[in-house]
């Protein structure tokens, strides 16, 4: 079998070699860096971030292409560039099948989710839950809930795998990495808003793009094309298949399983009940996970509340999907390749090799798209991928911590100071950014052992864990008009009880390898993630719909518009426990004090106020009138007739492109 000489180097040239240390790769990257900060700048000049809805929501005047492209951005993070190649490595195309589920659920995000988040006029999804349910506990316990999944799933997972490529590019510590990485991500989250990350988004979409095209010219290059490819991946089986215990007496032989390509590798489609990927799992099981993911993540939805119109969403949503189309080319196939490569490091077993190699003993696939990209990357091409998986991490991060501190912003922090004004409220938004990032960091280590070192089946476990009843709630609150508070709140509750018992008992047991599996119980652990996403989804639908038939309906006066039955309902709604924060204080002393001490403010304060987006001026008041036409006019979901049928034609073809996909590779 066929190897590079990378796999036969020594430890001491790998670590005395540094890959990214040369004239044409370091200006690569500062130019790239540049360019970024010109580009946020630019959209801080440019946008209004004085106002709580020009920072979160970008005034809502974004056209779907940077919408799409950021929506797609906001998806890829550095987590699947390593994740995905690295879960490729091990089995197969299979993961490829996670980002065509895509395709199906842009399409139900733009077409009917959006619509009715337009029509209720909110910010943020635990307010849409307010309005819909009223009282503050889903909707604190929401808040909550989708913090801690950012943590678990999100900010940690990138931040990990974004510091794993610069460990191998340059060398240095993971945490000194990290912490080099959040500096340069907070400062145009921080200061620019919304609009300053979509903007931002959509160019590093391109450069994500470019880089990765060139990586899988060079990878299929070096393999010898396609069919050498499917044939070369089933043959590349490590050397490195036993280790010695008691002081070397003892031989211990890893069984064939744990190290031979899956012979259905080239198959989305796998056994119910032996396969590593359940096909009923990835069709049924998959779909609850990204309906929780793409249509009701706040994340995925601020990008489409930022639209000037339902064309524009419908738009970005489908230029999203064709998009995610490409991860099974980019990343899926490279992570399969660098196995091909590097087959002794990227397929290791032996614990000692994999510690050797990566620093860990569970495996080494997190490392197959990063080595590829270090060994094959000419200078100058190799500074670029390290710019494209900054880009990637970058975009992601940005997007998580805006949107997670809109969520502390709009449904916790008001709660506490519900005379906050608006300079205090975007103050709070951006100190916890901070705070975010220093528990993300607390838990790096734990993510380095999860499931068997493969880092994209640890994201989507956490997810099948915790997200399923948010979407079972979200799913009944739109299309079950009878389903109350009371029932959402214990179907949230009971869920997410069920969720927990299965995370906190596999992490105390440990996920285990194939070399030293888990010695948690079967009846437990044994359920594949996705058959148990399907049964928590199943349970928590059960007892929604329990409790809300055994208690009383909300009358249909406080449900227009927030339900599909009432969506195109043209009454005046009555918001159960209305409570508008942003009308709060308008009258205090203290507020109307400090603008005019503002305006005495030497020139160092007024640049600093104009850098974070705090306006000199306070924000005219407005009339009723003016008020009412306002909220109209954001909460409009007409679209002109010609390009309602355009979208609606290219959703269809999507839909049809999705299928195909699924066909050919099943």
């Amino acid at each position: 079998m066929d190897t590079t000489p990378s796999t036969t180097m020594t430890p001491g040239k790998n670590e005395n070699f540094i890959p990214i240390n040369n004239a044409a790769d370091i200006s690569v990257i500062v130019i790239y860096f540049i360019v970024v900060l010109a580009v946020g700048l630019w959209a801080m000049v440019r946008t209004s971030r004085g106002t709580v809805g020009g920072f979160f929501l970008a005034g809502r005047s974004m056209v779907w292409w940077p919408i799409g492209a950021s929506l797609f951005a906001s998806n890829i993070g550095s987590g699947h560039f390593v994740g995905l190649a690295g879960t490729a490595a091990a089995g197969g195309i299979v993961i490829g099948g996670f980002e065509w589920n895509a395709l199906v659920m842009v399409v139900v995000l733009g077409w009917i989710f959006v619509p009715i988040y337009v029509k209720a006029g909110v910010v943020t999804m635990p307010e849409y839950l307010r309005k819909r349910f009223g009282g503050d506990r889903i909707r604190i316990y929401l808040s909550v809930l989708s913090l801690l999944l950012y943590v678990f799933t999100k900010i940690s997972a990138d931040m990990f795998s974004g510091a794993i490529f610069i460990q191998q590019a340059m060398k240095i510590n993971i945490y000194i990495a990290i912490v080099m990485l959040l500096l340069i991500t907070a400062l145009y989250t921080v200061t620019g808003g919304l609009a300053a990350v979509i903007y931002t988004d959509t160019l590093q979409t391109i450069i994500m793009l470019v880089g990765s095209f060139i990586l899988m010219g060079f990878a299929f290059s070096k393999v010898g094309g396609y069919e050498a490819f499917m044939e070369k991946y089933m043959k590349a089986i490590p050397t490195v298949v036993s280790y010695t215990i008691n002081n070397n007496t003892e031989t211990i032989t890893i069984d064939e399983k744990c190290y031979t390509p899956r012979a259905d590798a080239f198959h989305i489609f796998r056994d119910p009940i032996t396969g590593d990927m359940p096909w009923p799992g990835l069709i049924f099981g998959l779909t609850i996970l990204a309906l929780w993911y793409w249509c009701t993540d706040q994340v995925i939805v601020q990008r489409c509340l930022s639209a000037k119109n339902m064309s524009h969403v419908k738009a970005g949503c489908i230029l999203c999907g064709y998009l995610k189309l490409l991860p099974m080319f980019l990343m899926v196939f490279p992570g399969m390749i660098s196995r091909i490569l590097y087959t002794e490091e990227i397929a290791c077993v032996v614990p000692s090799e994999c510690k050797r190699y990566c620093d860990t003993t569970v495996g080494c696939t997190n490392i197959a798209y990063p080595k590829m990209v270090i060994d094959l990357m000419p200078d100058g091409l190799r500074g670029l991928m390290l710019s494209v998986m900054l880009a990637s991490l970058m975009s992601s991060l940005t997007s998580i911590f805006n949107s997670a501190s809109t969520l502390f912003t709009m449904d916790i922090y008001t709660r506490v100071r519900k005379q906050a004004s608006e300079k205090e409220l975007m103050i709070a938004g951006r100190v916890f950014i901070l705070f975010l990032i220093g528990v993300s960091i607390a838990w790096v280590p734990i993510l380095q052992s999860a499931q068997s070192g493969q880092l994209f089946d640890y994201m989507q476990s956490i997810t099948s864990f915790l997200g399923p009843p948010i979407g079972a709630v979200f799913f009944l609150a739109i299309f079950i008009k009878r389903v109350n508070e009371q029932g959402a709140f214990w179907g949230l509750i009971i869920g997410l009880l069920i969720g927990l018992s299965r995370m906190i008992t596999e992490f105390a047991y440990g996920t285990g390898s194939c070399v030293k599996p888990s010695n948690c119980p079967k009846i437990i652990c044994g359920v594949h993630y996705l058959y148990f996403a399907i049964i928590l989804f199943t349970v928590s639908c059960i007892i929604v719909l329990a409790v809300s038939f055994m208690t009383k309906p909300i009358p249909d006066k406080h449900l227009h518009r927030l339900c599909w039955a009432l969506r195109n309902s043209t009454e005046e709604r009555e918001d159960l426990d209305a409570y508008d924060w942003s009308n709060e204080g308008e009258s205090e002393s203290e507020e109307e004090s400090m603008y005019k001490e503002e305006k005495k403010q030497s020139c160092w304060r007024k640049s600093y106020n104009w850098f974070c987006g705090f306006d000199d001026k306070k924000a005219p008041k407005l009339s009723e009138e003016e008020k009412k036409a306002l909220e109209k006019t954001m909460t409009d979901t007409s679209e002109p007739r010609l390009w309602r049928n355009v979208v609606n034609i290219n959703g269809i073809i999507l839909l049809a492109v999705a299928v195909f996909c699924h066909a050919y590779f099943a």
